[in-house]
């Protein structure tokens, strides 16, 4: 995707796709490293936010992960969004969502168990 002198340059979108496109086809395996934004920026000749842009769109998505410090990674699609460093502040509020609704039904088949121990066989009142 180096772009010829006279060529426009690529936008957020089109860099977003041509990585949405590695990552689909296996090209780009799960906890690959992606190229460094400063790096790529400067290869496609755009703005460093052009492809933090690019970068933060597929994050969104759920296919990479960025972490501090470390770069942007290919996500294992394995594993459950939103549980892993650097994902999606979306995707990691909606898993802890999850989690709670997932802690809340637990505790109320517990309360049902014990209900229908307490009450046994007894047929239910006529209303």
């Amino acid at each position: 995707m180096t772009p010829s002198s006279g060529a426009p340059k690529p936008t957020a979108k089109d860099i977003a796709a041509r990585y949405r496109k590695e990552i689909a086809s296996g090209e780009r395996e799960p906890g690959s490293r992606m190229p460094a934004a400063r790096q790529l920026a400067k290869e496609l000749s755009v703005q460093l936010m052009t492809v933090q842009s690019a970068y933060n769109q597929l994050r969104d998505e759920g296919l990479v992960l960025s972490q501090q410090g470390r770069g942007t990674f290919v996500r294992d699609p394995a594993a459950p969004l939103g549980t892993e460093p650097g994902s999606s502040p979306a995707y990691v509020a909606i898993a802890e969502q999850l989690n709670s609704i997932h802690n809340t039904l637990r505790l109320l088949d517990e309360r049902l168990n014990r209900l229908e121990r307490f009450v046994g066989d007894a047929a239910p009142p006529a209303p």
